[in-house]
This record gives C-alpha cells, structure tokens and sequence, in this order.
C-alpha cells in the first residue's frame, strides 16, 4: 500500500497579510522556516521513496527546509499547484471583496458555484489532483511518498477523500503552513490516516 504525507507550504508573507497568491509567490516568513524544519525533525525516521512538490517557490522552498538532510531529489508536478486565480491574485481579501463581491461570496460560501474567468473552478483542481493521485498510485504503488502543496489542492483531497461534493470544500480541518495530512491509498480506496496535524508545532 501507499502513504502519502502530504504538508502545505509553511507561512509566507503574503499570508500574513491575507494576500491571495495563487499562482504568484511569496516568500517564507521566519515563523514559516522555522515550522517546516521542526516538521522535517518529526518526520526524520520516516523512509520516503519520492519527494513531490508543486513548482511554486513557496512550496519547494518549504520542501528544502523539511528535507535539508535528505539525500533524495525534489521532483515537481504542476498538478500540485494552488488554484489559478486570474485577476485576484496579489489582491488583499478586502481588496477581492470589494471589487468582486459576488464571486467572492461563491468563493467562500457556495464553491460549486465559483468560477472565475482568468483562472479555474475548485472542480479543475481537484480533477487535476484526481490524475495526479492515480499516476503515483501506477508508478509508486507502496511505501512512503512526501508531498509539498497547497491549500486548496488540499481541500479538494480531502473531498476525493471522503467522496463529498464541492460545497463541502471548507469544511474543518484548517489548513495551516507546515499541516501534516496522511493518506493512505490501497485497493482503490483512499483514507484519511492524520489530518491537518501542527503537532510539531504546538
């Protein structure tokens, strides 16, 4: 069987100023280094066979530090990128709201209903992150498999996860920098073995 353990990004400046990024970048804040290596001291007797993470800087920046003495290459897949968000992106939450109130509303509180013309739809996130899963799952099929995300990709794992529709994105677990959610996928079936863990942390 196969496990994944899957982290987000750790905090980046944009974060804290509730900046939405999507497909831009921003730097790791020191909260956000810090976090990711005591998650790479949590995880230092795990035995991984591959190392995964969306290209974006935030994320490989993140895998480095969790990985720092790992002797294992960090690949990259573009499937593990945030969601696209168009014109949003760089934009403050206050700034979205005010000049895109109606779809910032879908967004929050009706994600079935989201769209975006510049960007994608939480379904081409997780359709995405659907074949991604089942090509590791034909070219890794067991052992350990690191990978480094986002928040949304994450969200939607967890709806391929429990078999649940797309309103059901924001359900809990908060999503913080460094979280740690294990999967276990076998025989067709994947379940959630840890979810959103900051053990590490707190």
């Amino acid at each position: 069987m196969l496990h994944l353990y899957i982290i987000r990004h750790g905090e980046t400046e944009w974060n804290t100023e509730k900046r939405m990024q999507g497909r831009l970048d921003s730097d790791l804040t020191e909260k956000g280094k810090n976090d990711a290596l005591l998650l790479g001291e949590r995880l230092k007797d795990t035995v991984f066979e591959r190392i995964i993470s969306s290209p974006s800087k935030r994320t490989i920046d993140t895998a480095l530090h969790v990985c720092e003495k790992r002797q294992i290459p960090i690949e990259t897949d573009e499937r593990l990128m945030e969601i696209a968000l168009g014109e949003w992106q760089g934009k403050t939450e206050e700034e979205i709201k005010a000049l895109f109130p109606a779809q910032y509303d879908l967004y929050w509180n009706y994600p079935s209903m989201y769209e975006n013309q510049e960007g994608e739809s939480f379904m081409d996130v997780m359709d995405r992150v659907a074949s991604f899963l089942k090509e590791l799952v034909d070219t890794t099929p067991v052992g350990n498999v690191l990978v480094i995300t986002h928040g949304v990709v994450l969200k939607t794992l967890y709806l391929l996860c429990r078999n649940a529709p797309i309103d059901r994105l924001w359900d809990p677990p908060f999503m913080y920098g460094t979280s740690l959610t294990i999967v276990k996928l076998h025989n067709g079936k994947k379940e959630l073995m840890l979810e959103g863990c900051m053990a590490h942390c707190w």
